[in-house]
């Protein structure tokens, strides 16, 4: 019983905003069998409003989505919460994507991405020192 408390209290939460279902399905499905606890939000707003109303240690966000842009949330939630961590993910290549990294974002991964560089990613941000 003991170790499960443990695990669950090193258990890092990530949000997932991204208006594709198999992008949100897959990061979900493979996040959770890495042990992470996974929360979704299907549109930039809806982003918003969970980002800025838990806690979590890691965000995965879309640039492209219906009701605010990936840039439009990193910025409003970054503004009150300037040290969560964002990752971008982006399948057109445009300028937002390096507007959210110029302005701190940690990473923008290009669609299609692997689960690879996925891992690689999550070391860099929760490495142990």
């Amino acid at each position: 019983m003991l170790k499960s408390v443990k695990n669950e209290q090193m258990k890092k939460n990530i949000l997932i905003i991204d208006n594709s279902e198999i992008i949100r399905n897959l990061l979900t499905d493979y996040l959770d069998d890495l042990g992470y606890g996974i929360e979704m939000a299907v549109n930039g707003q809806e982003g918003i409003e969970m980002a800025l109303s838990r806690d979590y240690d890691l965000v995965f966000c879309d640039i492209h989505m219906p009701k605010k842009n990936g840039y439009q949330v990193y910025c409003e939630v970054t503004e009150k919460k300037p040290q969560l961590p964002f990752i971008m993910t982006d399948s057109l290549p445009d300028d937002l994507a390096d507007k959210a990294v110029d302005k701190g974002a940690f990473a923008c991964l290009a669609k299609p991405f692997s689960l690879d560089q996925i891992e690689e990613v999550l070391r860099d941000i929760f490495k142990r020192d």
